[in-house]
């Protein structure tokens, strides 16, 4: 799968993987994932509908991000918006899965007029208390930070890892082509970990804005989650949102996990299809 690069300004590039033919599709991965996340999940059975375009978020996969800059979902969320208007990309539908769900919402308030809705999977919408706060936000520390990273790295990364992407499918295992075709080292790579770390930082105050910015959204909203979701709560995150937004809908998916997209496709393009 060749990825294409878009060069932006100051420092910042948007790495990208295109399938498919049809009306154009914008997918956006979640934490601790790159651009292969959906593109070993949903990504085949949508580019039968649409011209897909994955990307990497900033500072994830091979996209970049000054240090200590753009972490936060809203400037991201703006970031990939310039790498689709460079794209010539028609009216897309936005897609992202978790971290990246919160940016797709971002990404609908901002530019309504410029897409033909939202798709949210599993999507993180309220400020809480994260793991990922606990564990990766002393790495974005601008005073040993990095240092700290590649120490980690280097030695409890290669067992905390492994057990937060298996726990992440939970309640069923990880899907054996998932684990022999993800890159494991690049999205795992102490840079991107430091950037998770400053994504978790921006969390809050990114989400605080999305928070009250919902009930003015006019962009169409689809929301898809998992009543066994234990990563990003559904009955927290996207039963409530799909009550702020105007005219969301919501299908909740009995027994499906925080990565549904890989067991539960059909319902992610069904999504999007209500789209277009």
């Amino acid at each position: 799968m060749p990825r294409r690069i878009v060069r932006l300004s100051d420092e910042r590039t948007i790495f990208y993987a295109e399938t498919g033919s049809g009306p154009d599709l914008v997918a956006i991965h979640g934490t601790l994932m790159c651009l292969e996340d959906l593109w070993l999940g949903p990504v085949p059975a949508l580019a039968g509908h649409f011209r897909v375009v994955a990307v990497d978020r900033p500072c994830h996969g091979f996209s970049l991000r000054p240090r200590g800059r753009g972490a936060d979902l809203w400037d991201q969320a703006a970031r990939i918006r310039d790498a689709v208007r460079c794209l010539g990309l028609h009216k897309p539908v936005i897609l992202g899965h978790s971290f990246g769900g919160a940016v797709a919402l971002a990404y609908g308030q901002l530019h309504p007029e410029e897409i033909a809705g939202v798709v949210a999977v599993a999507p993180i919408c309220f400020p809480e208390m994260r793991l990922e706060q606990v564990l990766f936000g002393p790495r974005a520390l601008p005073v040993g930070g990095d240092p700290l990273s590649h120490l980690l790295g280097a030695t409890s990364d290669k067992a905390l890892l492994p057990l937060l992407w298996n726990a992440m499918f939970f309640p069923g295992p990880m899907p054996e082509h998932f684990a022999r075709a993800f890159p494991f080292d690049l999205a795992g790579r102490p840079a991107q970990i430091t950037a998770e770390g400053e994504d978790a930082g921006w969390l809050w105050p990114g989400l605080t804005r999305s928070m009250m910015a919902y009930p003015t959204m006019r962009a169409p909203v689809r929301l898809v989650a998992g009543n066994a979701d234990l990563v990003v709560s559904t009955a927290l995150h996207a039963r409530p949102v799909a009550h702020l937004i105007p005219g969301a809908r919501l299908e909740r998916l009995p027994d499906a996990g925080h990565m549904l997209h890989h067991t539960h496709g059909a319902a992610v393009v069904r999504a999007a299809l209500s789209l277009r």
